[in-house]
């Protein structure tokens, strides 16, 4: 904290008109040690005693008492009196000084938080440290004033610093600390600690003394000059200057100081008017909130944030006054928070860390405006605040980005006409709308105020048996109101340190939901054709529980558990272990703490089975996913949260039956009968109890989804609104984007998958599983891991394969085949060949079935690369151990597979046509006629020279010649493209041209010739061709000739002839654009045309007359004819 050097000027004037300057001249003021003559109090001796009356009265002045008023309601108070009240008025519990010097105090917020927190750096385990190892001295009580000083002791890297320390207190509070070790922190440094530790720990060894005014009062005009001069001496460079001051004022007739009776004195106590509460710096509290702020949620800063709420929440259960302090002015710097503006001028989301701090935010003011014992005043000044910050701009919207149609929280849902009003009608509902709300809200509810305050609080001759009635039919109270919002009354009581009364009325609410959800259940029965008629389910709401901005369920099932767990009194549980002796009987008494409140329990039943099935129940809750992505990521959220709590829970046969009961329910009234036999069965039959916990608990969570798809799709009427704390049909005249979906249908697919395993080695059960799959479910990526997982746990090592179970998964990756053949999935490739694995792992008749049908599961590229060919290959003929009959079945169903796909697409899949029939002549012949078929058509170049190439390389060189020249007609090279992929594939071609014979040379050249207008392309080819005879690798029954060609007759003289004319055409374009920086290359470009022009007759002539005829066109690139000069003359 801020600690400041300086003391604060004194609270109040003190004086004392009864006694006369004569009185007590010559008395001392002798000090006393605390627990000196007089002392009852417990425990500073070894010895017990029972306490004087004395000590009883002073004591309960102290806490409730301004010293004051104690002055001011008795003319003389003796002094044995004075100093047992300035006794007791030091805080005699070390509790809140551990909340006043640490973050966490080891409760729930420092497991929330998620880091490992060294308490040995905590300022309260320091102050500890400190004052085990000896390092206070000088403790000085004077009035309610206490001082010393604590030594920190020496680091290798700091030197010894003695810390002086000052304390004042009132009520058994601190009320303001300094020290001079100059740390600046919202809460109190270790130095604080110790020696308020020393005090609290080691009374005896302090020596009181009463207020200094006292004192002063004791002193005779010698005396007082003395004290004086002394005072000033010591201190003389301090405050000389200050006692001159006050000495000229003083004696000045008209100064102010002399228009006030008395004088100030700053270890008198606290005035009248003073408000009585823990010292909280907020100027500290305000700069570390806006520099976390600031930190846009690095470094930690979120955290942090978090563990300021959790103080918050600390200082409420604690019921200090300070909780809605530190509250308001965190909330204020959030107000200020640069980025609000910035955020809502550029259309941006905050960040979803960002938004669950004004959630939580938001919750910890409807915990404060809720406080049962708060006063009129308090909450008329919090809902001023309140209303003011909702007024701002930009305060944050409740759901994120949208306007929330949930029901107000006091009111019921909307009727008639307003039900259905748009969201674009209704105002927007910011973070603190609901505590405006709440604000509204009491406690004087004579049926509220017995739930909460009476353990025996039945009626065991109430018959009413109307929806509203107060009690059930055992007698129970019931409490009916909007469900988060008396959930929100749990959580305050809860809040502000009434775990009791907050136990009590979490019971009367799941009373009251069982009840309800069994008239639910009877109502659906009786109208259940009707229902089922129209398509639609009666169980729906509007406002779901889980996701709540008030967390109803959460709420229940946090109170529940903790008493289940013996946690019943967080506030006696939730902090450091400092004192043992008194933490551990503490703790004892907890695990007692309840008796009374457990005969509104079934004979059997435990808080942890009611827990259970509260949260089971609001996950089964029927209800339409809110607005916008937030808000929808965040009922997703407390779901996994919730599903987590519940899977750390030991499950015991009482438990099962809770699930049973609820997966029941659901079933039933979801009419999902594909689901209740799967579930039904696999719970009759007893699998293992992690089967049924993972069946019924994603089947609960995912109930929603699988009944609302129906309703969403639906345009039935509205049903009775008027009842918004029951459950009733509901079919609202709007329809969510769901930006959740996938999340759901991952659930929804983990489900599908612990049926799979539980059903395995049953046929009947698979064969169920497998419809309900294929009716529900409807994305290609879960069924693909379904029948993933279907094949893993069919094929597992320890087993032989479940041939049931194999089948299943294959017709899974069917279906995916058929739902994916149409649509662009990045997975499709991975997807087929899984396929042909299951189908090789089910069967040589699978395999030849999916080849059978694979224009209905497989693009013809798909059928022919990979299905045909993982089917033909060695590995898969291996593992089925075929023999020659089944092995020529497959290759004559391959085959026909092949030239099937070749007819539809050839471009594709004729190579792999040609290559699955080299087999069978006929087969190849055909591919071959439609691969000729196709060339003219639908075939590219590219293809036509790879499906050449493999011709040649089977030694058709004929064919692939044939390929080679339909492929040329194809090309078309320009003069620029010198690296053209296809340049390979023309060289390659004449090669094949030039080994064949003159006359297969002399057919291709023309077409080469039409084709390439590269003129480097064109002289590579002229000079391989000068180079060897034609026909040199010509087959064996033609004759090789043994010349070489001449360039002067056809066919090369027409290659030459186009060379030359492509040099001459690429030089002019090139001339055309050409840059200071291509002069060199375009140099090395005319040497080369002059080798190819020197290859005819005249060439000299011609690239002669070629360079002058450039030298005059381009007579003004004067630099670039003058290198042309430089080379060629």
């Amino acid at each position: 904290m801020a600690e400041r050097v300086q003391q604060p000027p004194a609270k109040r004037l003190c004086c004392r008109p009864g006694y006369s300057t004569t009185c007590r001249q010559g008395q001392r003021a002798g000090g006393t040690v605390c627990g000196g003559s007089g002392s009852g109090q417990g425990g500073s001796s070894k010895t017990q005693s029972p306490e004087s009356l004395l000590d009883i009265a002073a004591r309960k002045v102290a806490e409730k008492w301004p010293f004051q008023r104690v002055e001011e309601r008795f003319e003389r108070i003796p002094e044995p009196v004075q100093r047992r009240i300035v006794y007791w008025s030091f805080p005699r519990s070390e509790r809140e000084i551990c909340m006043y010097s640490s973050f966490n105090t080891g409760g729930e917020e420092s497991a929330s938080s998620g880091e490992n927190v060294d308490e040995t750096r905590l300022p309260f385990r320091r102050g500890i440290a400190l004052l085990e190892s000896g390092c206070v001295d000088n403790v000085l009580q004077v009035g309610f004033h206490l001082s010393g000083t604590v030594t920190e002791p020496a680091t290798p890297s700091e030197p010894e610093m003695v810390c002086s320390v000052a304390i004042s207190f009132d009520r058994c509070k601190i009320t303001s600390v300094t020290c001079g070790c100059g740390n600046k922190d919202i809460f109190y440094c270790a130095h604080v600690v110790a020696l308020s530790l020393y005090r609290v720990r080691r009374p005896e060894q302090v020596k009181l003394h009463l207020p200094i005014s006292e004192t002063l009062f004791q002193m005779n005009r010698d005396q007082l000059q003395k004290f004086v001069q002394y005072l000033i001496t010591v201190h003389h460079t301090e405050v000389l200057p200050t006692a001159q001051k006050l000495a000229d004022e003083i004696l000045s007739q008209n100064s102010e100081i002399n228009q006030v009776h008395g004088a100030p004195d700053p270890t008198a106590g606290a005035s009248v008017d003073d408000e009585n509460c823990w010292h909280l710096d907020e100027e500290q509290v305000q700069e570390q909130v806006k520099l976390f702020l600031s930190q846009g949620g690095y470094h930690g800063s979120g955290k942090q944030l978090n563990l300021l709420f959790s103080k918050v929440r600390e200082m409420l259960k604690m019921r200090d006054s300070n909780g809605a302090r530190m509250l308001t002015l965190i909330t204020e710097q959030f107000m200020a928070d640069p980025r609000l503006a910035l955020w809502r001028q550029q259309g941006t989301t905050m960040t979803d860390k960002y938004r669950q701090l004004w959630d939580e935010l938001g919750a910890l003011w409807m915990c404060i405006v809720l406080n049962p014992h708060c006063k009129l005043e308090q909450k008329a000044a919090w809902l001023r605040q309140l209303k003011k910050w909702n007024s701002v701009d930009v305060c944050p919207l409740e759901d994120g980005n949208h306007g929330n149609e949930l029901p107000n929280l006091t009111n019921a849902l909307p009727q008639g006409a307003h039900g259905n009003q748009d969201s674009g009608t209704r105002p927007h509902r910011t973070v603190f709308t609901r505590a405006i709300e709440a604000c509204d809200l009491h406690w004087q509810d004579s049926h509220l105020q017995h739930i909460i305050n009476d353990d025996l609080y039945t009626n065991y001759c109430y018959h009413d048996n109307t929806e509203n009635s107060l009690f059930d039919s055992r007698g129970w109270p019931l409490w009916h109101e909007h469900v988060p919002t008396a959930c929100a009354r749990v959580d305050a009581l809860r809040s502000h340190g009434y775990p009791r009364e907050a136990l009590r009325l979490a019971i009367a609410i799941v009373n009251t939901l069982r009840r309800q959800q069994q008239k639910q259940l009877e109502i659906f029965r009786n109208h259940k054709k009707d229902l089922l008629h129209k398509g639609v389910t009666s169980i729906t709401n509007l406002e779901g529980w889980v996701g709540h901005p008030l967390d109803p369920i959460g709420t229940l099932f946090s109170t529940l558990m903790e008493t289940g767990r013996g946690d019943e009194d967080s506030l006696q549980g939730g902090f450091l272990d400092f004192s043992a002796s008194t933490m551990s009987s503490s703790k004892h008494s907890e695990l007692h703490l309840f008796p009374s409140t457990r005969r509104f329990l079934e004979e059997g039943e435990s808080y942890l089975a009611l827990a259970v099935e509260t949260a089971l129940m609001g996950l089964g809750q029927q209800r339409i996913m809110p607005d916008g992505l937030y808000a929808q990521e965040k009922v997703c959220r407390n779901e996994e949260h919730l599903i987590a709590k519940l899977q750390e829970v030991d499950l015991d046969d009482t438990l099962v039956k809770i699930f049973r009961k609820q997966a029941v329910f659901l079933l039933e009234v979801c009419n999902i009968y594909l689901y209740h036999c799967c579930v039904l069965l696999m719970i009759d039959c007893t699998p293992p109890q992690v089967v049924v916990w993972k069946i019924t608990l994603v089947l609960i969570c995912m109930s929603f989804f699988v009944c609302r798809l129906p309703v969403l799709e639906s345009m039935a009427a509205s049903g009775d609104m008027s009842r918004p704390h029951h459950i009733v049909s509901v079919v609202p005249n709007r329809y969510p984007r769901w930006f959740t979906l996938s999340h759901i249908e991952s659930q929804q697919c983990e489900l599908a998958s612990t049926m799979l395993t539980a059903a395995k080695g049953d046929a009947r059960r698979l064969e169920t599983v497998l419809e309900t799959i294929q009716k529900n479910i409807h994305s290609s990526s879960h069924i693909f891991k379904l029948a993933q997982d279907a094949f893993k746990i069919a094929t597992l090592m320890d087993s032989l394969p479940d041939i049931t179970l194999l089948k299943v998964s294959l017709e899974l990756g069917l279906q995916v085949m058929r739902m994916t053949l149409s649509t662009l999935n990045w997975r499709r490739r991975e997807m087929v060949r899984w396929l042909v694995t299951c189908a090789t792992e089910v069967g040589v008749y699978a395999l030849d079935s999916i080849m059978q049908s694979w224009f209905t599961l497989f693009t013809p590229t798909e059928a022919t690369s990979i299905v045909a060919t993982t089917v033909m290959s060695n590995s898969t003929i291996v593992r089925l151990h075929l023999d020659c009959h089944q092995q020529e079945n497959l290759a004559s169903s391959a085959r026909t597979l092949a030239l099937q796909c070749a007819m539809k697409d050839p471009q594709n899949c004729a190579l792999s046509a040609l290559t699955l029939c080299e087999k069978d002549h006929i087969a190849f012949e055909t591919a071959y006629q439609i691969v000729l078929d196709a060339a003219t058509t639908g075939m590219s170049y590219t293809q036509l020279f790879t499906i050449a190439r493999y011709m040649e390389h089977r030694g058709y060189p004929m064919r692939a010649y044939k390929l080679a020249t339909l492929a040329m007609v194809h090309l078309n090279l320009s003069y620029n493209q010198d690296t053209h992929p296809a340049i390979n594939d023309v060289l390659w071609a004449c090669a094949l041209s030039h080994s064949l014979g003159k006359n297969e040379l002399a057919a291709i050249i023309p077409l080469v010739v039409k084709s390439v207008k590269c003129a480097t392309v064109l002289s590579d080819i002229l000079r391989r061709c000068t180079l060897t005879t034609p026909g040199m690798v010509a087959l064996h029954s033609r004759r090789n000739s043994g010349k070489l060609m001449s360039l002067d007759k056809a066919p090369l003289r027409q290659l030459l002839d186009a060379t030359i004319g492509a040099y001459i055409n690429t030089t002019h374009s090139r001339l055309t654009h050409i840059s200071p920086r291509h002069y060199s290359e375009f140099i090395e470009f005319l040497s080369k045309a002059r080798e190819t022009f020197l290859m005819a007759h005249d060439g000299h002539i011609q690239f002669t007359q070629f360079i002058d005829n450039l030298k005059q066109i381009y007579k003004g690139k004067k630099k670039l004819m003058m290198l042309v000069r430089e080379r060629f003359g």
